[in-house]
């Protein structure tokens, strides 16, 4: 698992390039292997094409022009001109199929990211910035574009161009072939050099843009608080500091990567000087005719043009190992919660649920979130979790949803323990409010049929009205197709909740959660609204954590949790009538609502 760190934080980076990250590319290329096959026997014909030409206009300089022959000059330029036209097409069509192949590749690979990350648990989430997450899928994803549209399949073709060429060479004249090779071990002691300086640099910048976008997007999140507090130009110098910071990233990588290509270039030309000297002088015994020489130039070219565009690939390989790095460190992230090998769906439940003895902890040595947490709870019923903050009740309604597991104990729907059925089985038969209420951008209707998108346009004014949100949404500009704003954040925080309770009732679950579903609403909509669910709650058995404890008086059963403990329970009666834990807490809230009453006479 990556770091956990803020945009402040840079994350960690491995001192070598890992093979294993780029190997692991051949998982994308496999869908695709017939497709690869067609474009390799193109490239093989245009590397053919390529070994021919040289050795044409060798035939070309040393006998039919020496020879006056123009029968064999016109049949050497028209094979040639067919040579050409041929391989232009073959050219148009490896480029046009090799960026499909790697857009096919690119778009599986945001698949596998994406769906991976939806099966992450809460705690992935809440120990980095979104914004480095999201640039995983996007930026990163997209950085390995190019890599992938040509650089894979370019290579193979440069390989084979560079092997069949060298052949050709040894063949045509051993002596000047080994002049040729002269300077490539200057070649690969600098590109082995450089490689280890980028790759560096890259991971830097990597590590410098997922900064940047964290913090742009906290920003963003962040903006109204920003604009309350007059604290813009606090904003704009951290902006200003984490694009610096990419700006000197971006330009230190970009000055070790460009030194790869002159130098490559440097060594070629180098090469052809030392191929025209050698053949000019006789140095080394060396005695080639002009066309051979001509011919040679030519095959050098075609030597070292595949060595640049390798070199140019392993340029790209050591910029994109830098991302791939985090690309398949996110997919390695393995999900805390999954089904287990054996594990059956859950059949239609009417709604036991026992905490068996439960014990909870989030770290294996650390200190207990629960303990021995002993709850059994009829189907049907309605069971309220209230206390101080942090004293357990959310951890208790994540356990029955699975967000979490169980340290010891156990905990069982119909006496099926939550471990041993399939995750979707247990959740499709759940319905979840938090406080945090999530509101898709979409219309009103698209929200509530989230909770069941095969539900009737009918069904979802029936969920509406139950929970008294019909007629704010048709008092909306256009009812139920009001289009609202990515997070909601053009309705206000009671219409919100109101949405997603309709969501929630709209799946008709058999057991229903709600977390603090009702502190954003207002007295007298929440009035409204308890109205509507107390027909709804009978049949379902449904858990309630609430700190208002106007909500939870009707409860069947009232359990007070401090530390990690089930301190006392019993319905609003009994625990007002023992004078205990609820009790005080009753009287300290009503206190409070009594002064802020008396208050509001004065005023």
């Amino acid at each position: 698992m990556a770091q956990r760190n803020t945009f402040r934080d840079d994350e960690e980076l491995e001192e070598r390039i890992d093979i294993h990250d780029i190997l692991r590319i051949g998982i994308y290329l496999k869908p695709y292997t017939a497709k690869i096959v067609r474009i390799l026997c193109v490239v093989v014909m245009m590397g053919c094409i390529a070994v021919v030409a040289p050795y044409l206009t060798k035939i070309m300089i040393d006998s039919a022009i020496p020879n006056g022959d123009l029968g064999l000059l016109g049949r050497l330029v028209a094979v040639m001109a067919v040579l050409i036209v041929i391989y232009e097409l073959g050219l148009r069509y490896r480029t046009v199929a090799i960026t499909e192949v790697g857009q096919l590749m690119l778009k599986d690979m945001r698949r596998d990211l994406f769906t991976h990350i939806q099966t992450l648990p809460f705690s992935y989430f809440d120990s980095r910035p979104h914004g480095k997450i999201l640039i995983r899928v996007v930026n990163y994803v997209n950085t390995l574009s190019d890599t992938l549209s040509s650089g894979l399949v370019n290579v193979i073709s440069d390989v084979f161009t560079f092997l069949i060429t060298l052949i050709v060479m040894f063949v045509i004249d051993w002596k000047l072939a080994l002049f040729s090779l002269t300077l490539f071990p200057l070649l690969i002691a600098w590109v082995l050099t450089l490689q280890h300086f980028q790759r560096r640099a890259y991971q830097v910048l990597s590590n410098k843009q997922s900064n940047l976008n964290a913090y742009i997007h906290e920003s963003i999140a962040g903006v109204k608080t920003t604009q309350t507090f007059a604290q813009e130009a606090s904003q704009f110098r951290t902006f200003q500091k984490q694009q610096d910071d990419v700006r000197t990233a971006w330009m230190r990588a970009v000055h070790i990567q460009t030194l790869m290509w002159p130098g490559i270039q440097t060594i070629s030309v180098m090469t052809i000087t030392l191929i025209y000297f050698v053949g000019v002088t006789g140095f080394g015994a060396v005695s080639v005719s002009t066309g051979v020489l001509i011919a040679f130039v030519g095959y050098a070219n075609n030597f070292w043009n595949p060595v640049i565009s390798i070199g140019n690939f392993y340029n790209q390989l050591i910029t994109c190992s830098a991302y791939l790095e985090r690309i398949f460190e996110t997919l390695d992230v393995r999900p805390e919660i999954t089904d287990a090998p054996n594990a059956v769906d859950l059949p239609q439940i009417e709604g036991r649920v026992d905490f068996n003895d439960v014990v909870f902890r989030y770290e294996p040595e650390g200190r207990n979130i629960l303990n021995l947490v002993d709850l059994h709870v009829e189907p049907g019923r309605t069971i309220a979790l209230v206390g101080p903050t942090g004293a357990g009740k959310t951890t208790i309604v994540s356990l029955l949803s699975r967000f979490y597991d169980v340290s010891e104990g156990s905990v069982t729907i119909d006496g099926h323990d939550v471990r041993d059925v399939t995750l979707a089985s247990l959740r499709r038969q759940m319905g979840v409010m938090l406080q945090d209420t999530f509101i898709f951008s979409g219309n009103v209707r698209e929200n509530i049929r989230y909770g069941r998108l095969d539900a009737t346009d009918e069904e979802i004014v029936a969920a509406a009205k139950a929970v008294h949100a019909h007629n704010f949404i048709m008092g909306l500009p256009d009812g139920y197709d009001t289009v609202v704003e990515e997070r909601g954040s053009t309705l206000s925080a009671g219409q919100r909740q109101l949405i997603a309770f309709a969501r929630v009732l709209l799946a008709d679950p058999r057991i229903l959660i709600l977390d603090e579903a009702t502190s954003n609403i207002d007295t007298r909509t929440e009035e409204a609204l308890q109205a509507g669910l107390n027909h709804l709650l009978k049949g379902r058995t449904s858990f309630i954590i609430a700190h208002r404890l106007s909500t939870i008086e009707n409860a069947d059963e009232i359990c007070y949790i401090d530390h990690g403990r089930i301190v006392e329970h019993g319905n609003h009666e009994d625990l007002l009538a023992a004078k205990g834990a609820y009790y005080r807490l009753y009287e300290s809230q009503y206190a409070m609502i009594r002064a802020g009453e008396q208050a509001g006479a004065r005023d």
